[in-house]
C-alpha cells in the first residue's frame, strides 16, 4: 500500500515538475515526501527480507529502482501478489 501511495506522490511531484513549471512550496514538498518515503522503504525493505517476509528481487526493486521511478517496485509488488508468490514464508511451508 504505501508502495503505491509513494508512485501517486512521485506522479505529483513530475506532474508539478514539469507540466506546472515546479510552483513552490507544493514541488518541495512532494520532493521531500517522495525522499522521506523511499528512504523508509529501502530501510523497511532490507528488514524484511531478512526476516523473509519478502524477497530479495522486490528488495532490489525498491531499494534501487525505487528512488528514480518508484512504478517498478510497485509494479513489482502488483506481479508478485497477483501471481500468488507469497514469498520466501509461504516457501518454507510447502
Amino acid at each position: 500500500m504505501v508502495s503505491l501511495f509513494h508512485s501517486l506522490v512521485y506522479t505529483g511531484l513530475l506532474v508539478c515538475a514539469f507540466l506546472l513549471d515546479g510552483p513552490q512550496p507544493y514541488t518541495f514538498i512532494l520532493g521531500l515526501t517522495h525522499g522521506l518515503i523511499w528512504i523508509g522503504m529501502s530501510i523497511t525493505s532490507l528488514y524484511a527480507v531478512h526476516y523473509r517476509v519478502i524477497n530479495l528481487r522486490l528488495a532490489l526493486a525498491i531499494a534501487l529502482l525505487g528512488c528514480i521511478a518508484p512504478f517498478f517496485g510497485s509494479f513489482e509488488f502488483l506481479r508478485q501478489s497477483r501471481h500468488g508468490h507469497p514469498g520466501p514464508r509461504g516457501a518454507e511451508a510447502s
